[in-house]
């Protein structure tokens, strides 16, 4: 008997048990990793996470870059960041590292997550559709990766930027905490590495009919509208930092739409030959 067979005839209970220790592993993977991120504070804090706030920023020297070959002079060179971070609590310190481990491991361990909850779906599919979905695990995670990578070498020093020099009147001094700060970057990370996660999200909406490429279609301005706003909110009000969040956005969507139209396609062919 094959296992798909076993699994199909194990009851509620045993189904939760096989669950449960898929889950047990999932957590000791991001646990493995939160412990390395925890050791290793001086990478994660003062290199990745606090890096946005540095004037030497990877991104800041291509905005600055940009902004003089497109003859705006200086507009987006950043010599410095108007503001402190600052710790206003006995234990701050403590619980933020504690919790940016955690987060860390998570990110880091997402692809064997993925791959753990996949091993417990994947029985229940049917050998096409098993042998179809075979590189979900890949490039989910790659998707997610990217997402977040582009939230942090994008969106985060952006908003980092923003948000950290925004004054309503020059005599408040920007003093951000320090729990505020690197909520704001793992935030706006992850929820990159989600958004990312939209042709995922596409393939298998269509699968089940939910979502076919012509509704897509009809619907692309209204997406431009939601992403124009969406990258408006996270970005600093200028039309350049719009257009450089926006746009990956939509490329991800026109992507979607593909995927959306050839898993169509080959259900018609499947229903064609029957």
């Amino acid at each position: 008997m094959s296992t798909n067979q076993q699994k199909e005839h194990m009851s509620f209970l045993e189904h939760l048990e096989v669950f449960r220790w898929h889950l047990v592993r999932s957590v000791f993977a991001i646990l493995f990793f939160a412990i390395l991120a925890f050791i290793f504070k001086d990478i994660v804090f003062d290199s990745i996470l606090l890096g946005p706030k540095n004037p030497n920023f990877p991104t800041y020297k291509i905005l600055c870059y940009l902004s003089q070959q497109l003859g705006m002079g200086d507009a987006l060179c950043m010599d410095e960041l108007p503001f402190i971070l600052m710790n206003i609590s006995m234990s701050g310190q403590f619980s933020t590292h504690i919790m940016t481990s955690i987060v860390a491991g998570f990110v880091v361990a997402f692809p064997y997550v993925f791959w753990e909850m996949w091993r417990f779906i994947a029985p229940a599919l049917h050998e096409k559709e098993s042998s179809v979905a075979k590189g979900v695990v890949f490039f989910s995670s790659s998707l997610f990766l990217l997402g977040v990578l582009f939230g942090y070498y994008v969106v985060s020093p952006l908003s980092v930027h923003f948000l950290g020099s925004y004054q309503v009147s020059q005599t408040v001094a920007n003093q951000i905490s320090l729990s505020s700060f690197i909520s704001t970057i793992t935030t706006v990370c992850l929820a990159n590495g989600v958004v990312f996660e939209l042709p995922i999200l596409v393939y298998f909406l269509t699968k089940i009919g939910l979502i076919t490429p012509s509704f897509m279609r009809t619907y692309r301005k209204h997406a431009l509208v939601l992403t124009l706003i969406f990258s408006s909110i996270i970005t600093p009000p200028d039309v350049t930092s719009q257009i450089l969040v926006a746009l990956p956005l939509m490329v991800l969507y026109e992507i979607s739409i593909g995927i959306s139209a050839r898993v169509l396609k080959k259900q018609e062919k499947q229903f064609s030959k029957q």
